[in-house]
């Protein structure tokens, strides 16, 4: 079932690392081990639910190639590249099919009808009570054609029943072995929100779950990439965590900075964020992940994403940490021996890494995010752009935020050097994840930005990228404006004026990307601990 079009199965497999994610189990009690199971389980189940959002075919492809999987190496790898890209298409290849018979990656995956168009929808939209309205438009109903050809709503917690019900009883299980109890009544409220369709009460449990929980879990309907047309549409996933407490205990001075940063960005008053609320940062080692959770392994979140939870009971920054270490150690080490020269080697480091994700997560909360005057939301004006100019933003404002921190020594172990040059060397790291993907694309864009200003230069006689430290501060700074004055405006036709612009790979990066064929785009989880304690019936 291979398709003939580009690389073979075992060249893409190749291209992510397997890597061994552990966490320090020692200090769970029982009852959490076996909750761990539980969630494990629940996250199976969130993965059909996804699939069954991906696109129609999905599932019954899946089947096909679970049930051909014993049949020769070939198909084995088939079904191990399907489960990791999650589908059937080649994210870092702009979506290429690799499966014989597949076509093109629908834009309305499957939670609009493939043969919808914007303006049927728009259209349609306009005929519904506000009420019905705001479901269209929102994250937790998905759109079908009905039997006459029409338009209609169908709760998520209709069209997924058959996953999301046996998930809500095995959360409600973990409920009861978990040794804290509001990790408990999140679990409770999440199973609830999955048979109710309402998940704001739930995603305040979420945030509310105390600082000493050992366990840590985002389990719901969250990121709405997939959804290409508009950008609406949460989908389906699952990362089950156990907390590193020292570690969350020293990053909780950067929740703290949020509105020192605010008041300095480059940008007018009235584009600022006036409603920001300090979020918790916790620092956590993954143990399992379900639903839609494909390579490029998540190394951070922010969330939630829906606007009146936030609005609501704010947001939580989540880091990582396992995750982070194996991409730093498989890709960005040897990516930098290859873009870099010599000198700046020793410029590329963890905690510069590890630092700019926290500052990236705690971006996602500044600037404007509902444009000014109208207060529409920005994820609503700038629709499918939304995505990846909200990772640009974050990214970039991150750097901004930076600088700031270490002029006011609130960082103090690592320099801006250290910062711009590991930011660098990421950048061929998140291009590689391919310009169909929110965060190749927002970073395309920001690296053919800083390029053009001169705040990152190439060396076309040693092949080699480096820092202009006499303009990069500038160019941030303009950069983040920039992306903050359209997201504020919600243009987007700005918008598309600077994707078209910007978004693309220069040739100097790309002869750079050919060069970085043997380095792994990224690592392939292989989940060590829930397997032992899976053989250990605990």
């Amino acid at each position: 079932m291979t398709s003939s079009a580009g690389p073979s199965l075992r060249t893409r497999l190749n291209e992510y690392k397997p890597t061994e994610l552990r966490a320090d189990l020692s200090h769970l009690t029982a009852g959490d081990k076996q909750a761990l199971v539980k969630l494990a389980d629940a996250s199976d189940l969130l993965s059909s639910a996804y699939y069954q959002q991906i696109w129609a075919g999905a599932p019954r492809l899946r089947q096909e190639l679970t049930a051909n999987a014993d049949r020769s190496e070939e198909a084995k790898d088939s079904l191990r590249l399907f489960e990791l890209l999650r589908g059937p298409w080649d994210r870092s290849r702009e979506n290429q099919p690799f499966v014989a018979g597949v076509g093109a990656k629908p834009p309305t995956a499957n939670v609009y009808p493939e043969d919808m168009t914007k303006d049927e929808f728009s259209t349609w939209v306009a005929e519904l009570s506000a009420e019905d309205a705001q479901r269209a438009r929102g994250f937790y109903d998905a759109v079908q054609r009905s039997s006459n050809g029409t338009l209609e709503l169908v709760r998520y917690a209709d069209a997924y029943r058959t996953h999301l019900g046996p998930a809500a009883q095995l959360m409600e299980e973990a409920a009861a072995l978990v040794s804290d109890a509001s990790f408990a009544e999140f679990l409770r409220a999440r199973a609830t929100a999955f048979g109710s369709n309402q998940y704001v009460d739930s995603e305040v449990a979420w945030l509310k779950i105390n600082h000493a929980s050992a366990l840590e879990a985002a389990i719901g309907p969250y990121e709405t990439y997939e959804d290409e047309l508009f950008s609406a549409k949460a989908f389906f996933e699952s990362m089950v965590h156990v907390r590193d407490f020292e570690a969350s205990k020293e990053l909780a001075k950067f929740a703290s900075s949020l509105e020192f940063v605010e008041a300095r960005l480059p940008i007018p008053a009235e584009y600022r964020n006036t409603k920001l609320v300090a979020p918790p940062i916790v620092v956590v080692n993954q143990v399992y992940a379900g639903g839609d959770t494909a390579v490029p392994m998540t190394a951070a979140y922010n969330l939630p994403n829906d606007e009146h939870a936030i609005e609501r009971a704010g947001s939580k920054l989540t880091l990582i940490r396992n995750v982070q270490e194996g991409k730093m150690q498989s890709v960005l080490r040897p990516i930098a021996l290859c873009v870099l020269g010599a000198n700046d080697l020793c410029d590329v480091t963890f905690d510069a890494f590890f630092t700019h994700v926290l500052l990236h997560e705690v971006a996602h909360s500044n600037g404007p995010h509902r444009t000014v005057g109208a207060g529409h939301t920005v994820r609503s004006q700038l629709q499918e752009l939304h995505s990846a100019f909200e990772e640009a933003k974050a990214d970039i404002a991150a750097l901004f935020a930076a600088r700031l921190l270490v002029d006011q020594r609130v960082i103090d172990d690592i320099t801006m050097r250290q910062f711009y040059t590991t930011y660098l060397v990421s950048a061929f790291r998140s291009i590689r994840f391919g310009l169909a993907e929110a965060h190749g694309l927002g970073q395309a864009m920001q690296l053919s930005y800083l390029l053009e200003a001169g705040g990152f230069v190439y060396d076309s006689g040693t092949r080699t990228f480096a820092v202009d430290f006499n303009k990069i501060d500038q160019a941030v700074s303009d950069l983040t404006r920039d992306i903050m004055l359209i997201q504020g405006d919600g243009d987007k036709q700005r918008a598309v004026e600077f994707r078209n612009k910007y978004g693309v790979v220069a040739p100097a990066v790309a002869q750079a990307l050919e060069g970085l064929k043997h380095v792994p785009i990224d690592i392939a989880p292989i989940w060590v601990d829930i397997e032992d304690l899976r053989n250990a019936n605990v």
